[in-house]
């Protein structure tokens, strides 16, 4: 035998030991997949599948539900459309609790090896859709707005039409279908121009030159807000006068602050107002702002 062989012999069985131990310590830390599996109940998984599908059908009968609601009692409608955000919520959670309780053998020993084997994966997977889903529960309960208000978030203005468990869906008055993650609601501004209610109030400007009759202008302003069939008579028609310097011209502002009666009537009764001001003014020469001079008695006169 060559002594020189000697040595790497050694270090070869050491190496082959360190290694054998260093797969013995890693299979050691591994989740027993076996074991993982021993506890889900296959046959709750098959009968999960149904269950979910019905959640769909449920849901589906619960919006349109509400929707017919709506239209056959208008004045009911917020009401609705809040009790559909709750029911929604509540499906979702007894659907999940439901498919988890049938799926799987949840005893002591079943979520210490689940829980050891997934909780990181699944959390790291997951935290914006629960970060998501709490912000959600958080609008409900805190309810900074609620479905069918007419809010402004980040530039655009619509209808709340939906609050889920990832996100909220604002309809525009463009038509156009906005989604906002829950959490990015709770930390940005939102302003709800009705909370709730089917009424709202939605001001107006009108500008008149700075000779003309402000007191006869706001009482047509007032008088054609108040015969306006979109007007809601349960508020005041407050009409403030200002003057303002608007593009180099001085003029007088004339802000009329009417409730519409239904907020998705806004647009329409802002057009109304509008031309029955537009036909009042004219008919009594009131004029727009225009540029004027002044004479030796510092009397405006147009040029």
């Amino acid at each position: 035998m060559n002594p020189r062989s000697g040595p790497p012999g050694v270090a070869l069985r050491l190496a082959c030991a360190l290694a054998l131990w260093s797969g013995l310590a890693a299979a050691q830390d591994m989740p027993d997949v076996s074991k993982i599996a021993g506890f889900v109940r296959w046959g709750g998984v098959l009968l999960s599948a149904p269950l979910v599908l019905g959640s769909l059908v449920v849901l589906r009968l619960i919006e349109d539900g509400a929707r017919k609601l709506g239209e056959r009692f208008p004045n009911r409608r917020p009401t609705l459309q809040k009790l559909e955000s709750v029911l929604r919520f509540v499906v979702y959670i007894a659907t999940v609790s439901l498919c988890i309780w049938l799926s799987v053998r949840l005893d002591p020993a079943a979520l210490a090896v689940i829980g050891g084997a997934l909780a990181f994966a699944v959390g790291f997977a997951t935290r914006d859709l629960v970060a998501a889903f709490v912000a959600g529960l958080t609008i409900i309960f805190d309810r900074p707005f609620q479905v069918g208000d007419r809010v402004n978030y980040g530039g655009q203005y619509g209808d709340i039409t939906k609050i889920g468990l990832r996100s909220v869906q604002m309809n525009t008055l463009d038509h156009n279908v906005i989604t906002i993650p829950n959490n990015k609601v709770l930390t940005d501004v939102t302003s709800s121009g009705n909370y709730g209610a089917l009424e709202m109030q939605v001001a107006m400007d009108f500008y008149i030159g700075i000779d003309q009759n402000a007191r006869l202008a706001a009482q047509l302003v007032e008088e054609a807000c108040l015969v306006s069939p979109y007007v809601f008579l349960g508020h005041q028609v407050p009409v403030e006068i200002r003057q303002e310097l608007l593009h180099d011209l001085v003029v007088l502002r004339l802000k009329a602050r009417p409730y519409v009666f239904d907020c998705k009537y806004e647009k329409r009764f802002e057009t109304d107002v509008h031309l029955r001001v537009l036909e009042a003014f004219r008919r009594h020469s009131i004029a727009p702002p225009a540029i004027l001079h002044r004479d030796a008695r510092g009397a405006p006169q147009k040029p």
